[in-house]
């Protein structure tokens, strides 16, 4: 069975625009990174969306839910920018409970050669092949529960509650 990656946008898959230093979405870049990683795993890719999680309503969150709850593959891999990943996670634990879904994200954009986007997605599609049926945020190299975790604004780094 492969796992599934809905795709989202974030940081992940922002473009750098020498000319005026600004950040914008073109394509994902999941597909180079997974080529980059040498990934061996079956995946079925799917974008649903690209942007900034900010920019993220409730109504790209309920797209969200019905894109895992309508997945045929029971493991799935969201990649989500960072800001708003745990309120994402918190709608997706509300509807989807028999799955196992592992939201990453990154914190520098893959384009500007020094992501940590690249070692977040292998290991979201770790955690995705050897979790329980669950809602996971997999950032840094760990995973978490959907409902113990946060993005330490001042460290970049995301970390337990308790």
């Amino acid at each position: 069975m492969a796992i599934s990656i809905l795709v989202t946008g974030g940081t992940f898959d922002k473009e750098y625009n020498e000319l005026n230093g600004s950040l914008f979405f073109k394509d994902t870049h999941v597909h180079d990174m997974l080529l980059l990683g040498r990934s061996k795993v079956e995946l079925e890719i799917q974008t649903l969306m690209l942007i900034d999680s900010l920019e993220m309503t409730d109504e790209h969150r309920s797209i969200l839910v019905k894109a895992c709850m309508n997945c045929h593959n029971d493991q799935i891999v969201l990649t989500h920018g960072t800001d708003t990943l745990t309120k994402t996670a918190e709608t997706l634990a509300k509807h989807v409970t028999n799955k196992t879904v592992v939201i990453t994200g990154a914190m520098i954009p893959y384009k500007f050669g020094s992501s940590d986007g690249l070692f977040n997605l292998g290991s979201a599609l770790a955690f995705a092949q050897t979790l329980k049926p669950g809602i996971y945020i997999a950032m840094n190299g760990r995973y978490y529960d959907w409902n113990n975790c946060r993005k330490n604004r001042e460290t970049g780094y995301f970390e337990e509650l308790a």
